[in-house]
């Protein structure tokens, strides 16, 4: 009974050891446990025969060091590569701006009355002529038919000096008169002209003032929310009423620090200047707006406070579709709104370029890994230039024709080998 014990123990140490489906540490776990078994069934069967001692000596040769399974050495990582190249690109810097109306007209009552009727619906778009604010006709009417009234007067007042002219010259033709009657009667006739010309004056300011009791909008625009609602008395002082700003096209109005002004008129003095350049806007939710504009102004002095000039584009603002608020239509761009601004060049440069995926960074800044010829990896310090979402510009640091890593960079490591394998730029960009 203790023989086949230990033939079957000695049996289970070598299948166990030899096989080469089951790892080594695995093995060499259950092998010692088989062979703590071993000895202890040795010390109590002191008569054991012999082949029990060799089969716990083969068992311990089989479970030494020396004869444990070799570890396999890991083969290179793969990765893929794209060959370093130049490529066009649309250069671009970012600014912060605003949008500003192109016109804006605060609506102010020009003469003193009671506001009688708002015809216009708050925060909608108005046409120029359109009447805002009607105020109180009564009393300014009556002061234009008091003015019709003196300007009757003195017309008939005119004619009556001119009647009297006339015939203090006939009489002084046939020397019944004499010429002071007809000085005199000249005098009144000049007389008369003035105070007519007076009454007509006064009648036509009467008749402004008449007009001024129908507020009209100055502009085509989108109005506020009315400040001063009927009932309320009105005046040159008494402030604004309502506001008007121009919708379509719209102003973008941005500060350019003055060192990069500078580099933008030099880098585009033989393409046009800042005609060479468009303006695209990213709005708050990081949307880049359909529209693109175009620079119409640099202002002549710059902003001590900041050292910047001040630039300005025009950019369209159509009406949205099927977007209405009230029944208000909606416009993408709104008066004061804050954008981040960006100056494109009109056509493309080629320049050294990878695909984002390949640009790596840690504190002493940014770096891409090169394969050599030998397939070892070597960490490459680059400096960025112009990048978009998908592309990133090589000012410094590679050449064309080198191969960047561009996926599995987590599993490469510098000076360590790789297995590159080429990958195409567009599915870098998936």
């Amino acid at each position: 009974m203790i023989r086949f014990s230990f033939a079957a123990i000695a049996d289970s140490v070598q299948s166990e050891v030899r096989s080469d489906s089951i790892e080594t540490k695995p093995i060499v776990k259950r092998a010692d446990a088989i062979l703590r078994r071993a000895l202890l069934l040795t010390i109590s069967a002191r008569y054991a025969y012999e082949p029990l001692r060799l089969a716990l000596c083969a068992a311990i040769a089989l479970t030494s060091p020396c004869a444990m399974a070799q570890t396999v050495p890991a083969a290179p990582p793969a990765v893929g590569v794209v060959k370093v190249e130049r490529r066009p690109m649309i250069e671009s810097d970012t600014f912060n701006g605003r949008i500003e109306p192109v016109l804006s007209v605060n609506i102010v009552a020009r003469i003193a009355a009671f506001v009688e009727k708002k015809p216009f619906v708050d925060g909608s778009e108005v046409k120029r002529d359109d009447v805002l604010y009607t105020l109180e006709r009564p009393p300014f009417q009556a002061a234009v038919d008091l003015q019709k009234a003196a300007v009757a007067q003195a017309e008939a007042q005119l004619e009556n000096a001119n009647t009297e002219l006339w015939r203090k010259q006939q009489l002084l033709q046939k020397n019944a008169g004499t010429q002071e009657a007809v000085d005199n009667a000249q005098a009144t006739q000049r007389v008369a002209t003035a105070q007519l010309k007076s009454a007509q004056a006064q009648l036509e300011v009467a008749q402004i003032n008449l007009d001024y009791t129908e507020i009209r909008s100055p502009i085509d625009g989108r109005i506020s929310a009315a400040l001063v609602s009927p009932g309320n008395v009105v005046g040159p002082s008494s402030g604004t009423m309502a506001t008007i700003v121009s919708q379509d096209p719209m102003y973008v109005v941005f500060p350019v620090p003055m060192r990069r002004a500078i580099e933008l008129r030099e880098q585009y003095a033989d393409k046009g200047g800042f005609d060479a350049l468009k303006v695209r806007i990213r709005l708050s939710n990081g949307r880049v707006y359909s529209e693109a504009g175009k620079l119409d102004f640099v202002d002549n002095k710059i902003a001590l406070d900041t050292d910047t000039l001040p630039f300005r584009a025009v950019i369209a603002n159509p009406i949205l579709k099927s977007q209405t608020a009230g029944g208000v239509r909606l416009r993408e761009l709104v008066a004061d709104e804050f954008v981040t601004v960006l100056l494109e060049s009109v056509d493309p440069r080629q320049v050294i370029a990878v695909p984002r995926p390949a640009i790596l960074s840690d504190q002493q800044g940014t770096y891409v890994y090169v394969v050599d010829d030998r397939n070892i990896a070597r960490q490459r310090r680059v400096r960025l230039g112009q990048s978009t979402p998908e592309t990133a510009g090589i000012v410094d640091g590679l050449k064309e024709g080198e191969h960047v890593v561009v996926e599995g960079v987590q599993r490469a490591r510098p000076d360590s080998p790789v297995a590159p394998a080429p990958v195409s730029y567009n599915a870098t960009r998936r």
